[in-house]
């Protein structure tokens, strides 16, 4: 059974359609748990069901937070392989579950994450269930720019859909 903060009786909660947000980037520290947090946070107190999803292997920075229902999900062993199974069964949650999923990959499962996504064409396959699908990807300034960077590049050129959100 997934942890969700519901409000049923709240009208905003019923007019926003499923929404699959994910927060993704290549370079660690740079903002990506934090960004998740303040997600999470927004849409709550907006009466909003969530659930948050950390995918980092190395670092649960988000599941540290205590104020927001926080699940753990193994999307790649310790030395990096993808567990496909894992990717599987959260697609099928994103496709079945009415509610706001807010995934924080990490940058160690990022790469085997966003391959996944792309050859299986998971965005596409979410806007036809009638789900929202957001990328967010954060920018670091400083001695992480040109690897923040290059993170970005990864996922804007494989997109197709207008749906990246640059945070910087």
């Amino acid at each position: 059974m997934p942890k969700t903060n519901s409000h049923e009786n709240d009208s905003s909660a019923s007019s926003c359609p499923p929404t699959v947000h994910l927060i993704l980037q290549g370079k660690g520290g740079v903002g990506k748990s934090v960004i998740a947090s303040w997600l999470a946070e927004f849409l709550i107190t907006r009466g909003q069901p969530v659930c948050c999803i950390d995918g980092d292997p190395v670092n649960r920075s988000l599941g540290q937070y205590k104020a927001f229902p926080v699940e753990k999900l193994e999307l790649v062993d310790a030395s990096g392989v993808l567990q496909r199974n894992s990717y599987d069964a959260l697609v099928d949650r994103f496709v079945g579950e009415d509610t706001v999923f807010v995934v924080d990959s990490g940058a160690t499962a990022f790469l085997p994450f966003w391959t996944y996504i792309v050859e299986a064409d998971v965005i596409a396959v979410l806007r036809d269930a009638g789900r929202r699908v957001y990328i967010h990807v954060p920018i670091s300034g400083g001695e992480m720019l040109t690897d923040t960077l290059l993170g970005f590049q990864t996922i804007a050129e494989t997109i197709n859909d207008r749906n990246l959100v640059v945070m910087h």
